[in-house]
């Protein structure tokens, strides 16, 4: 038995924590979607979180992305704990890091439940740089990939939360701002939305460039780009410039990534 599959007392131990952190995400996400009585996320924080709350708020829809998200993980915490992933590299390398991250998902509900706007700011930067290190050693570590479920699980999964939760840190903050600057802002409230968009798209060619042109981020954070755009057409608050950008944002981010992918099928399928 070599140096990489010999058993050390910490394989179980990550386990044992990837397990207890996704139940206590769960926990917080069944908490926050109002089942025992309280409030909704989108209802606490005096409707700061709804999708009215901010020009840069997404439509109702763009959420159901958590469905896969939380779906990812589960499936990811249970795949890792079975006994032949115990000693796996990939696993002792990104295991850590994966339960640091629905830690942080789960605190984050648990900030807007029971602390303040700028509490759910704070930790939700946290959750981002969380995952702009979790999927960069993903995607950079040299250790072989345990077939298909571990490129969904690990790479897919992460992927997908990293992009979300880029464009939920902007919203996020957007619904924090919006509560303390002054009025006669909101007269400038396109210019600015636009700007913040610009950087988004920067934000998200960094990480497609950082991360060898992954697409789940980028298919992640276009989806949440698109669901903006639809707010801001036919919700409140309107903003038609601010519905266009985030369109042509989606694409910014989007499209390189997804031609990069397609090139890598068909090199694969050459080969």
């Amino acid at each position: 038995m070599n140096a990489a599959t010999q058993w050390r007392g910490s394989d179980l131990a990550r386990q044992i924590v990837v397990l207890s952190t996704v139940s206590f995400m769960l926990i917080a996400a069944v908490i926050g979607a109002g089942a025992f009585g309280n409030s909704a996320v989108q209802d606490q924080q005096g409707g700061a979180l709804n999708t009215d709350g901010s020009y840069l708020a997404p439509a109702g829809p763009a959420f159901s992305i958590w469905s896969v998200i939380y779906l990812g993980l589960i499936a990811y915490a249970i795949w890792q704990a079975l006994p032949g992933q115990r000693t796996n590299a990939r696993q002792r390398a990104l295991g850590w890091l994966i339960a640091l991250t629905m830690s942080l998902n789960g605190l984050w509900l648990v900030a807007a439940r029971f602390g303040t706007l700028l509490l759910t700011v704070v930790v939700i930067v946290l959750l981002l740089a969380a995952l702009c290190w979790t999927f960069r050693v993903a995607v950079a570590t040299r250790e072989p990939r345990d077939g298909v479920v571990d490129s969904v699980l690990i790479d897919g999964v992460t992927g997908l939360h990293l992009g979300w939760v880029t464009l939920a840190t902007v919203a996020n903050a957007a619904a924090w701002l919006t509560t303390i600057v002054p009025a006669e802002w909101e007269n400038a409230a396109d210019a600015i939305g636009i700007a913040v968009l610009i950087v988004v798209a920067l934000i998200g060619l960094s990480i497609a460039w950082r991360t060898a042109w992954r697409v789940t981020p980028a298919l992640a954070l276009a989806w949440g780009l698109s669901w903006l755009a639809v707010e801001r057409f036919s919700g409140e608050p309107q903003s038609a410039p601010i519905g266009v950008t985030a369109i042509i944002v989606a694409a910014i981010v989007l499209v390189p990534p997804a031609i990069v992918s397609v090139l890598r099928l068909v090199r694969r399928s050459v080969d």
